[in-house]
Formats: C-alpha cells, structure tokens, sequence
C-alpha cells in the first residue's frame, strides 16, 4: 500500500506546481503524519523532491513539476496517442492503459497528448463499398497473450474447406493484415501461419514456447505474404506502354506491376501478375490505349476475342 502512496504522490507532484502534507493526507486519505513520512521517504529514495518552508511552502519537484516521469519525449507522446486515438484500432486496454499515461506527463505534453488522441478519424471503407464493421477475431487476446508469456498452445483449427483439427503450436508472433489477423508459429511440420478467424479453440499447454534464435517477425511475414501473393498471382505477362501510362498501371494494378527498362520505341517494359489469362486479359482491356501485351500468346488471344466482341456489340 506505501509503494501505491508513494506513486500517487509523485504523479501529485508531477501535475501540481506543489503540494502540502495537508492536500496529500486528504487526497490519499491517511493522516498529515503519514502523509510527511511519505514525502520524506520520497526525497530520500533519491527522487528530486524538496520542501519549502513558510506560510505557503510546501513540496515541489525539481524543475517546477515539468519531470517527465514517463521517460517519453514530445513527439513520442503525441505519436503514442495518435496511434491509439479515439478511432483506432487499439484495444480498450490499451486506451485504457493511455488514459493513465497521460496523468504522468509534464501539462504540456498532457494537452498535445489529449489533442492527438481526438485529432484523426480512419475510415476503412472505400467510397461506394459495404460499411462492415471489423471486430478482432474471438481468440485474439488468448494467442497474444500466449506470444508475450512464450506458451505453447493446444490450437483447434478449421481450414478453408470446414475441416476441424487440432494440434500444439509454439506462437511466435501476431500479424494484422488489413481486416484479418495472423498466428506465426513454430510446429512439428515446420513454420506455419494461421488466421485467427478460423481458430476454433486456444488452450496454453504451460510448456515453454521453443523459438528460433534468429527469428524475426517482420522479415518472416515479408516472406510469407511473397509467397502467399505468387500463389494468389501465378501467371505473368510481358507487355510494354506508353510513359504517360504507367501512372494509371500503378494505381490500378498496384504491387502487381513491375516496371523494367525503355524500349527502342520509347515506351517501357512492365512485367504484370494476375490469377489466369481469361481473367487478366479482361482487367486490361481497358487499357489498350497505353499497353501492348506481348505475351504469353493466350493472354494477347483472349485479347482479341474481347475486342471483337465489343467491335460486334458497339460497332
């Protein structure tokens, strides 16, 4: 309970110019007495704390009550609470968790902290879609908590075709992926990664979570979104456009275009992945004005075919 006390009176400190024993022993609700033991007790543990004697003494903090006892610079605090604002994302234990940061900031940092908080709104939905409101999937806080402790966990899994299994996985690390979330962990079948929405059950073993040494979340989800993007994206096709189109190839393609060097010409060599030829030939047609495909021939067939089926519709 002292140890409470004497946390609750350096954030007294740390929000006020200065404090009396008086005003402590009524916030804290304990005697004047106690409440002088406790400033003392603070002074002597090395925290810059000093009385002032006289009529309108008192406590204060070295440095006019501006010590930031969070250890967060400026900038950092401002960019802490823009993250986990009012329209974030974030957990209500972790806004919850801010809300009490915020009572251990200088004033200063307090005000600019409480205004990026309510600064920026994120509105997922692009114009014209379904508005879906994205909840964290149901296991989310039980796998995360497993990843922090370094627990194994006995996980009941339903894969995409509704079948159920189980089986115990070493939780290496969590991924959001847009609107979905992702379990990287270790298994007997090697590195493997589930999505959490399909979790049907998370119990932790109690048994220590093996973890490779050189490991690295951010680098090993590079490498798994590499690969699941070659497996949703197989087919590739060489073609070359106009330099006044290749704006429009990237907004509208996006990570799919690779963009290589000019041509004789003048126009530029682009390399675009898609799921097959029929649907890809289709995504491009409108954009015969900048590209020329050059292959594969199926793609460049297909083509033409939805050429002239608009030729014979609209001619």
């Amino acid at each position: 309970m002292r140890t409470d006390r004497l946390v609750a009176i350096l954030l007294m400190l740390q929000r006020r110019e200065q404090v009396t024993a008086a005003e402590v022993a009524r916030e804290l609700e304990v005697s004047e007495r106690t409440a002088r033991r406790d400033l003392d007790a603070l002074a002597m543990s090395g925290v810059p704390v000093y009385s002032v004697q006289g009529r309108s003494g008192g406590w204060r903090l070295v440095g006019g009550a501006r010590t930031d006892l969070s250890g967060l610079t400026a900038s950092e605090t401002r960019a802490l609470f823009l993250v986990a604002g009012q329209a974030s994302a974030a957990t209500p234990a972790v806004k919850a968790a801010l809300r009490k940061l915020v009572h251990a900031l200088p004033e200063p940092f307090r005000v600019q902290a409480e205004a990026a908080a309510s600064s920026l709104v994120v509105d997922p939905q692009r114009w014209g879609s379904n508005r879906i409101e994205h909840r964290p999937p149901r296991f989310l806080g039980e796998l995360q908590d497993a990843v922090i402790r370094g627990l194994q966990i006995r996980l009941g899994y339903v894969d995409r075709n509704g079948t159920e299994t189980e089986r115990t996985v070493h939780p290496l690390g969590i991924v959001a992926k847009g609107p979905a979330w992702y379990l990287v962990s270790h298994t007997e079948a090697g590195q493997r990664t589930f999505r959490i929405d399909r979790v049907s059950s998370a119990d932790p073993t109690g048994d220590p979570v093996h973890r490779p040494e050189d490991f690295n979340l951010a680098q090993s989800w590079r490498e798994i979104a590499d690969e699941i993007d070659r497996k949703r994206t197989p087919l590739e096709i060489q073609a070359v456009s106009t330099s006044d189109g290749i704006g429009i190839l990237r907004m509208a393609l996006g990570e799919r275009l690779d963009v290589g060097g000019s041509t004789a010409d003048g126009r530029i060599e682009v390399v675009i992945r898609g799921h097959n030829e029929y649907l890809l030939a289709g995504e491009l047609a409108w954009m015969a004005e900048w590209l020329e495909v050059t292959g594969p021939a199926g793609v460049r067939d297909h083509l033409a075919a939805i050429g002239n089926a608009l030729a014979a519709r609209y001619g």
